[in-house]
């Protein structure tokens, strides 16, 4: 059995694809199937890493993006992406996989409209509460619909809807042995409260510099780990070395550029507060790890899929939204301060978080995967 994993243009559609891809060795074990060839197509590997140790090869397929605005590299792009489409075409044409699945995003277009023509069975996956276009466009030629939440129903054919919750790579699912300060070399600070601020797999430039500009505040009473992004981390260690006046506290005070699955899962054990853009993936891990959350949307006029995550989760109970042109770091302070001092309210957002997410959504898409593709390959 093949098939051919595509829509990987950012962390929040790549590590879903890699958790289906365990799931879906997993689960062909467990029946006593032959293990599936996996593929991944797009225009970059953007873990190859990962694609190696699932034993997923990467297949090059250009794409363009489709902007909402006039730009020249509309006209470009739009090129890309159909070449992106005869390129698709060969290769699955010479592959056949047995079934596409899709998580979205410019990246899958072409691929998944190559797929439509030859006639391979599709299965898209859709993790924000508002669907993004890619994901529209091709909803109604798909076999099945995974989604996240339950309003999402109203935006595709109802039939092929199933109610899934993000796939979630397994050293998030199980809690980790050992104790999460150590495995962090956090020794030093069990004393304090870890906040664990998420950027993102691109970094968040506003959040960065907020949480450099409030570390006099915060560094008091708490220990902090900081994900900027790889290319943030360097100018976001200088800025907080420049602007921290009491310097015997930046020993509490660890940046990373990038936070492996081990080092995140530990991580997120750890926390006593997790502030976080309001991607659909970073939601979903917060949620399995029961912590409560600030969520600080991208604003509305970038993206408007952050915002409506953000509320949706947010109406649970389980974390906090603070929009980002509002936003101070003695706004901030303030809302960390509350949350962390009072115990009543960590518990409901705990609980509330927990009850949020689903463990079993990569189970659940791999069965559908395998069982669209034996279904096939007969």
């Amino acid at each position: 059995m093949r098939i051919v994993l595509t829509g990987s243009g950012s962390g929040g559609h790549f590590y879903p694809l890699i958790a289906i891809a365990e799931a879906l060795i997993i689960h062909a074990r467990d029946q006593k199937l032959l293990l599936p060839e996996l593929y991944l197509m797009g225009p970059e590997p953007y873990d190859p890493e990962a694609l190696m140790r699932h034993g997923i090869s990467f297949q090059y397929v250009p794409a363009g993006k489709m902007r909402r605005y006039f730009s020249w590299k509309n006209f470009t792009d739009t090129a890309r992406t159909l070449a992106g489409v005869c390129v698709a075409t060969w290769k699955l044409f010479t592959l056949y996989p047995d079934v596409v699945v899709s998580k979205g995003s410019y990246t899958s277009v072409p691929v998944i409209l190559a797929a439509i023509f030859l006639r391979i069975p599709i299965v898209i996956h859709e993790s924000d509460a508002q669907p993004g276009r890619a994901n529209k466009l091709v909803a109604r030629f798909a076999r099945t619909i995974a989604v996240t939440y339950a309003g999402d129903n109203k935006y595709f054919p109802a039939h092929k809807v199933v109610r899934t919750g993000i796939p979630t790579r397994s050293h998030l699912l199980t809690p980790g042995a050992g104790d999460p300060y150590e495995q962090l070399q956090f020794d030093a600070h069990r004393d304090l409260p870890l906040i664990l601020v998420l950027g993102g797999s691109q970094g968040a430039e506003r959040i960065n510099d907020l949480i450099a500009t409030s570390l006099d505040v915060l560094l008091s009473k708490y220990v902090i780990l900081h994900q900027t992004g790889e290319s943030h981390a360097t100018i976001v260690t200088e800025t907080a070395q420049a602007l921290t006046k009491e310097k015997s506290y930046l020993n509490r005070y660890h940046v990373r550029g990038f936070l492996d699955v081990t080092t995140l899962a530990a991580a997120l054990r750890a926390a006593a507060l997790v502030i976080s853009r309001a991607g659909s993936g970073s939601i979903n891990e917060i949620a399995l790890a029961g912590k409560p959350s600030i969520l600080i949307p991208i604003p509305e006029e970038i993206s408007h899929d952050q915002r409506l995550n953000a509320y949706t989760y947010a109406r649970t109970g389980a974390a906090i939204v603070m929009e980002e042109k509002n936003l101070t770091p003695h706004l901030l302070a303030a809302e960390i301060s509350r949350i962390i001092g009072d115990q009543a309210i960590r518990l409901r957002m705990q609980e509330a978080a927990r009850a949020f997410a689903p463990v079993d959504a990569a189970k659940k898409i791999a069965e559908i995967l395998i069982e669209i593709g034996l279904e096939h390959e007969r």
